[in-house]
């Protein structure tokens, strides 16, 4: 099991960063969505990390020809989806499993999803349990809540009208992607807009999706293929943040995150940082599939913050802030976010235990956490296998020394991260 040893920064630093991994969410995207066009699709900037490579491995075996220079993909998919000879591998990934949930419901063919330890465990249900009644042939473990999956795709799904539970994108991509090949519109309402980078990328291609005055997405099912994909897949603002979150809390310290998406959805936690007073600017360059530009974060003095609205546009960011918030002056409380005990761990209780250790006050809610700010101490940290986990607390490590274990899922999402890290403790102000 592999460990970082995480120094404490001794000066400030100063760092415009190129090489933050691609985003993950857009590159799976990409790899799915070219499955709906009969032409090849050239996809720049694809990110190699083991999950996205797991997902273009997925769409080889359902039959597509993949040409890979780098991180440059070509993707030529068949006229017609193969049934593969093997079970197909989604990693760590919950987004490949459940839109690949949605995406398989209705080809022809038996279909087993499964994927590493962690994501074994991770509930299913929410997407799977949609797609049931709209036909779909999914069964799992624990009462088909849990991969193994196994999918027999059915002919033809039934059109549907569903206002999500739950927002998630991830669901709402997978009811988009089954809805595409249903035999009439297809309705789909969620009550805090998540992430929209399906409805972007899917209605760039062609794809016919509408919002109606009630709030719902109609979706027309495909006439025939759609345009094939030509993108160059901009920076993961997600993983951009760690270093924001480093630049916020370090004295006299300055980063500029190039080429990233300034999707609203996926910039909120930044949003935040800047209300807790960090100094957070955003220059946008150009719009092609997705808004994309700079953003600039330097460190001001810090305010507790509570957080509470737009929870789903930065759910995977929450780790993160939770040490901007133990530094900041005052208290800090997430609500609200119950979601968070469902991802790649339960993440309100790693958070927590692990700010324990740090020294931190808090409280532990069902749905949230409260954080007095104050210092970080030295410690030992468990990543629960979780990659956010460990990157939020190695960022803590630049401000006293840290011991992050179980870092191999890290990999998983961004192979570079170390490097970067690294590179803080060069570039000084």
């Amino acid at each position: 099991m592999e460990t970082f040893n995480i120094k404490k920064l001794s000066k400030p630093f100063n760092i415009e960063i190129d090489s933050i991994a691609s985003d993950k969410s857009i590159s799976h995207r990409c790899a799915m969505f070219s499955l709906f066009s009969n032409e090849t699709s050239y996809i720049k900037n694809y990110l190699t990390a083991e999950d996205t490579l797991n997902t273009l491995s997925i769409v080889e075996q359902l039959g597509a020809k993949i040409t890979r220079d780098g991180s440059t993909v070509e993707i030529t998919p068949t006229d017609k989806l193969t049934e593969p000879k093997d079970i197909l591998d989604c990693g760590n990934s919950g987004t490949a499993m459940r839109l690949f949930c949605g995406l398989l419901a209705s080809i022809d063919g038996a279909f087993t999803l499964t994927g590493d330890k962690y994501l074994r465990e991770r509930p299913m249900k929410r997407v799977a349990d949609p797609l049931r009644s709209i036909g779909a042939n999914i069964d799992g473990r624990e009462e088909g809540n849990k991969a193994p999956l196994f999918i027999r795709g059915v002919k033809e799904l039934k059109p549907f009208t569903y206002h999500s539970p739950v927002d998630s994108a991830q669901v709402k991509s997978a009811m988009i992607l089954a809805a595409l090949r249903a035999n009439g519109i297809s309705k789909y309402k969620e009550n805090e807009l998540t992430r929209d980078h399906t409805e972007r990328m899917l209605t760039g291609m062609g794809a016919k999706l509408e919002i109606d005055n009630e709030g719902f997405i109609n979706i027309h099912p495909l006439e025939g293929h759609l345009k094939p994909l030509n993108i160059t897949v901009p920076t993961d603002p997600s993983s951009g943040f760690f270093f924001a979150v480093a630049a916020a809390i370090t004295e006299d310290s300055r980063v500029v995150i190039k080429n990233v998406s300034l999707n609203p959805t996926r910039i909120e936690a930044y949003q935040v940082l800047k209300r807790m007073g960090a100094e957070v600017n955003f220059i946008e360059k150009e719009n092609i599939y997705e808004p994309i530009g700079d953003i600039e974060v330097k460190h001001k003095e810090l305010n507790g913050v509570v957080v509470e609205d737009n929870i789903s546009w930065l759910i995977d960011e929450l780790p993160a802030l939770s040490i901007a918030m133990s530094v900041a002056n005052g208290k800090s409380l997430v609500k609200n976010a119950k979601e968070l005990r469902v991802k790649e761990s339960d993440r309100i209780e790693a958070v927590v235990s692990n700010l324990k250790k740090c020294g931190v006050t808090y409280t532990e809610f069902e749905d949230g956490y409260e954080i007095i700010g104050g210092t970080l101490n030295k410690a030992s940290i468990d990543s629960h296998g979780d990659h956010r986990i460990a990157m939020s607390f190695a960022i803590a490590g630049t401000l006293c020394d840290m011991e992050i274990n179980d870092v191999e899922c890290i990999l998983t999402s961004f192979p570079n991260f170390k490097e970067i890290l690294d590179s803080l403790y060069k570039k000084r102000n």
